[in-house]
């Protein structure tokens, strides 16, 4: 018998194999698409957004319940094993349930070749609890390595998280169990469109803008579906309400957002940009995503979309009042919501990031006018992408002064790890 709920789970992991897809992205429209809704929708959530997570772990696992290894398992009858060694080891499902839907998946969509191995292999997985698999697979294992399993986290991005805490191995071990847990869907209301008290949930803890929202698909919310509010993560909110609340010099009319892909710190500008007045442009290299900004601000009429590479578009020298640099990043502070970057990110992606980040906020620089702000941001606290890139630019510079950074983290903020720094221009 075909379930349709861990299908979904099994064809979203499929596709981010096969064609580089974002569960964030893929996941919902599935859902709607095959008419999966409630209980079962969270459960294929769960199921789905657990196994990418946990998959460091469950490959781990696998690698010992395999008699030839893990490496001579084939793509599709992996992604099986996972979910059903994330349905075994860390769900409410009972084994015999998890390895006979496992089995029935993989006759459907695999064939029937495989059927035993997979059945054997879920039936070893489940002679164990999680606490016992993991002694086993952490054994004669260095530190790092054992953090690597239990955490499942690549050891080059555990290396980069410990030194952004400054080498305190028992934050970076908090932050690593939170970057596996369930994020919490927060919505925004965009000042003077919506109000937060017409938004479902409990108010947020650091936004005024935010609410924490308890079940249901955000994409019903009538105030969503108008454009009025978002889905956005409290450090993201805080990231845009830290520019515009930034104390400048002078006039205050013109505001950029230089990188605004996919438009949430965008609309939230936009929308305290015209209570004072003020007009947004919300700059996109990318044409798709400038449309996800262009729809985000379709409420804003004192918003203008453009399509310009931002370290060469054609905006006049100290134009600008204030301007956000939300550089494109390696996401590694995002990794609750976007489980499938930590095995997708390498850490050579560095090597073209951190120039385009560097420019980039050397641009911003040339752009905004004397006595107003700039605010680079990263949904990455790796320190590379951050004070690196911030000490690089300053250097030699006598013209920016620049504030105490921030950081966000998961373990002691809820929210995902960003780091923000403001910069101003001296007169």
């Amino acid at each position: 018998m075909i379930d349709p709920v861990r299908t979904v789970a099994f064809d979203v992991l499929r596709a981010i194999d096969d064609r580089d897809a974002y569960v964030n992205l893929i996941l919902p429209g599935m859902l709607r698409e095959r008419g999966i809704e409630g209980r079962d929708a969270a459960f294929a959530t769960e199921l789905t957004n657990g196994t990418l997570r946990r998959r460091g772990t469950y490959d781990a696992i696998i690698n010992l319940a395999v008699s030839k290894g893990i490496a001579t398992v084939d793509p599709p009858v992996l992604d099986v094993l996972r979910l059903g060694a994330h349905q075994i080891l860390s769900m409410r499902v009972p084994s015999h349930a998890a390895v006979s839907t496992c089995v029935d998946l993989v006759r459907s969509s695999v064939g029937h070749k495989p059927v035993a191995f997979t059945n054997a292999v879920l039936r070893k997985i489940s002679q164990g609890d999680l606490d016992s698999w993991l002694a086993r697979a952490t054994r004669g294992k260095s530190k790092i390595e054992a953090l690597s399993i239990v955490h499942s986290h690549p050891v080059w991005i555990i290396e980069a998280l410990n030194e952004a805490l400054g080498g305190d191995w028992a934050e970076t071990e908090k932050l690593l169990a939170a970057q596996n847990e369930s994020p919490k869907v927060t919505l925004v209301a965009r000042p003077g469109l919506c109000e937060p008290e017409e938004l479902p949930g409990e108010p947020g803890r650091l936004s005024p803008y935010a609410r924490y929202l308890d079940a249901g698909d955000p994409g019903a919310i009538p105030a969503i579906v108008e454009g009025r509010a978002g889905v956005q993560d409290e450090a993201s909110q805080l990231v845009a309400i830290g520019l515009a609340e930034s104390p400048i010099e002078g006039h205050d009319s013109r505001w950029l957002d230089l990188c605004a892909g996919p438009g949430g710190k965008a609309a939230l500008l936009g929308a305290i940009a015209a209570q004072r007045g003020a007009e947004l442009v919300a700059n996109e290299v990318q044409p798709h995503r400038a449309r996800l900004v262009e729809q985000s601000l379709r409420k804003l009429p004192n918003t203008t979309v453009t399509i310009f590479d931002g370290r060469e578009g054609p905006w006049e020298l100290e134009s600008f009042d204030r301007i956000l640099v939300d550089a494109p990043c390696t996401g590694l502070g995002a990794l609750r919501r976007r489980p499938e970057s930590r095995w997708r990110r390498l850490p050579s992606d560095l090597d073209q990031l951190v120039p385009l980040q560097t420019a980039l906020l050397a641009r911003a620089l040339e752009l905004v006018r004397p006595g107003g702000v700039v605010c680079y941001a990263t949904c990455s606290p790796h320190l590379a992408e951050t004070r690196a890139v911030v000490d690089a630019v300053l250097a030699g510079r006598d013209d920016v002064s620049a504030a105490a950074p921030v950081n966000w983290w998961p373990h002691i903020h809820g929210t995902d790890a960003m780091f923000s720094i403001i910069l101003t221009k001296t007169v």
